[in-house]
């Protein structure tokens, strides 16, 4: 059950504070998004990741946070097999099938629900 609560209350804190920060700065919602990936993947580089993944769960993997984790990750292992053409080449193998999910759906979303320009 605390896993269940941990997940919670950690994803929804790491939602407050992106939404505070989108109504206190003038920053777009696209260089947020960049800024919680980079994020990830610094405090992955760092080790940190994983021990607060293992703490939290769905609440730290799911948000943008857990791609740029996700990313370092690949990275991390193609440089161990690769050298340093892995630095190239990890990110988008590791981040491949959530990039492709997201646009499959996107898509399937946006013909089921007939979407428009914003004016």
């Amino acid at each position: 059950m605390m896993d269940y609560v941990n997940a919670f209350w950690v994803g929804g804190l790491i939602c407050a504070l992106v939404q505070i920060l989108m109504e206190k700065t003038k920053l777009m919602p696209g260089r947020i998004m960049v800024l919680l990936v980079v994020t990830g993947a610094v405090i992955s580089f760092l080790g940190w990741y994983e021990p607060f993944q293992e703490y939290a769960g769905a609440g730290a993997g799911v948000p943008l946070l857990g791609f740029g984790n996700v990313l370092m990750k690949g990275v991390r292992e193609a440089v161990d097999e690769q050298g340093l053409l892995g630095l190239f080449a990890g990110g988008f193998k590791a981040g491949a099938v959530g990039t492709a999910a997201a646009l499959i759906f996107g898509y399937l979303a946006s013909l089921v629900f007939k979407s428009k320009m914003k004016r």
